[in-house]
């Protein structure tokens, strides 16, 4: 009887520590295969925050994103709230100054940033883009009675840009001497009121300003000719495919045109 007692109790041992091996084994795996999953997820997350799509607007970009009422509206705010829309998502867009942007998106802290970012080499090192959403180009904008029309004609001039901006690389390829805002319309306006000689912006953006009543002009000729794209998180494939799906409905279905017509009154997604 003891015999079979201490058989007994060996093989209960036994079990207990193959039970406790595998379950150590399965702690572990299961430990490093959460680690490995979320840094999968993290990679391939389409969004940070569960069924919402967090974007970056600069909000002092009219017609491109400003606020209207309190409300923040605008090109590319109608834009990214469709794009949320037509993934499911609830749209959360944010302002945040337009030289920060990139680095919000890079570090996570935005799902995607639809400011009207130029496509350059040096931002694709930070961020992918998703394909060209509108085309538009850098203008030299001066006072009624301004005669700078070329870049050649920078030197010696006070320039004003927007901070962060391709324009802003473009002046200080001409002059040492400019000031910086951090909003184009900003910029605008303090030329309209006699401050800098000249102010490169998007031609679109100094157009509207203009039509709304800023006293300046156009001043010669297109500066550039650039895609503006939507940028996501680098390794955020789901989602950048799936932006460009949408964006590419919308074109297709008369959505984009709308859009485009009701704030430009023209398709800013094809050259003028």
């Amino acid at each position: 009887m003891k015999k079979t007692i201490k058989m007994i109790a060996g093989v209960v041992f036994s079990l207990s520590l193959l039970v406790s091996g595998c379950s150590q084994g399965a702690s572990t795996n299961s430990a490093g295969g959460q680690a490995g999953g979320a840094s999968a997820g993290n990679a391939l997350s389409m969004t940070k925050e569960a069924g919402v799509f967090v974007y970056a607007a600069s909000g002092e970009y009219q017609p491109f994103s400003y606020f209207k009422d309190g409300q923040l509206t605008g090109f590319d705010i109608e834009i990214g709230n469709e794009i949320a829309k037509r993934l499911g998502l609830e749209p959360k867009p944010v302002t945040s100054p337009f030289s920060g942007i990139i680095a919000g998106v890079k570090e996570g802290r935005y799902d995607a940033a639809i400011a009207s970012h130029a496509i350059t080499e040096e931002r694709k090192q930070q961020v992918d883009f998703a394909d060209p959403y509108y085309l538009s180009g850098g203008q030299l904008f001066v006072r009624p009675d301004g005669t700078i029309s070329t870049l050649e004609g920078l030197k010696g001039k006070e320039v004003a840009v927007a901070l962060g901006t391709t324009h802003e690389k473009m002046a200080r390829e001409y002059t040492d001497n400019i000031k910086t805002y951090d909003s184009d319309v900003t910029a605008l306006r303090a030329l309209e009121q006699g401050k800098h000689d000249v102010v490169i912006t998007d031609s679109v953006v100094g157009e509207i300003a203009i039509a709304q009543g800023l006293k300046l002009k156009k001043s010669g000729k297109p500066l550039s000719e650039v895609k503006h794209g939507i940028a996501v998180r680098k390794g955020n494939t789901e989602l950048l495919n799936k932006i460009n799906e949408v964006l590419k409905q919308m074109m297709e279905d008369g959505t984009y045109v709308k859009l485009s017509e009701k704030y430009f009154n023209r398709d800013i997604s094809k050259a003028e």
